[in-house]
């Protein structure tokens, strides 16, 4: 038996990516609502400009907010996806950005002149877009909280198969019967050996002679003074 351990690195619970993209988007919902609450739902992209703490809004505007806030909503559960969300917010804040560079007269060249300002974005509203496509590369390229993962112990067995018994069913009869065999011979020759034994004693009490003890007469004095 043998015990082994695997560790694998693994993403640590709820990444700083996540919060932040959760965050930025409870953030750009809020904005959303509060701007629709100042320009409503007429002039949708028109470059009349309502402000908002500032920062000059259109329905158009709005919807923009919105729809950043609903994405980052959800993308925001898994870490790869929140840097995904990242990404799109550096990317399409940066351009717009440069955009309104362009609308406000410092970078003299707009190729996109023509479609004139449907977001309605002023000097605030740039250095702001500015903020969002920072915070964007910064989810981004946020490295990940990790840790090792040790798993279970991993125990491996390994099974000793026990040669099959092999059947002695006509071994065992054979050495039984020898068996029984030399029994039968012991007996048969301790008889014999008895026979034997009791023809020689018989043999003996015939061959020798029967050794009685004789009396021995004594001389009896008073028969002797008779005769006298």
């Amino acid at each position: 038996m043998k015990n082994s351990t695997a560790g694998r690195v693994k993403v640590a619970g709820l990444q700083p990516a996540q919060v932040l993209v959760a965050l930025m988007s409870v953030l750009f919902i809020a904005a959303g609502v509060a701007g629709f609450l100042r320009t409503g739902f007429g002039d949708f992209a028109g470059e009349q400009h309502s402000m908002l703490l500032g920062f000059a809004v259109n329905p158009l505007h709005n919807v923009i907010h919105l729809a950043f806030g609903v994405l980052g909503l959800l993308l925001a559960g898994s870490s790869a996806m929140a840097r995904v969300y990242g990404w799109i917010l550096f990317l399409a804040y940066g351009a717009v950005f440069v955009w309104g560079l362009m609308l406000a007269g410092v970078i003299s060249s707009n190729p996109v002149s023509a479609l004139g300002n449907p977001l309605a974005l002023n000097s605030n509203d740039n250095w702001l877009h500015l903020g969002f496509a920072a915070v964007g590369l910064l989810i981004a390229v946020l490295p990940a909280r990790r840790k090792i993962v040790v798993d279970e112990p991993v125990v491996e067995e390994h099974v000793v198969t026990e040669p099959e018994p092999v059947h002695h069913d006509r071994i065992v009869p054979e050495q039984n019967r020898d068996h029984d065999l030399r029994d039968r011979d012991l007996r048969t020759d301790e008889v014999r050996a008895d026979e034997v034994r009791a023809h020689e004693v018989r043999a003996n009490e015939v061959t020798e002679p029967r050794t009685d003890p004789v009396p021995v007469q004594t001389d009896d004095p008073k028969r002797h003074r008779v005769g006298h």
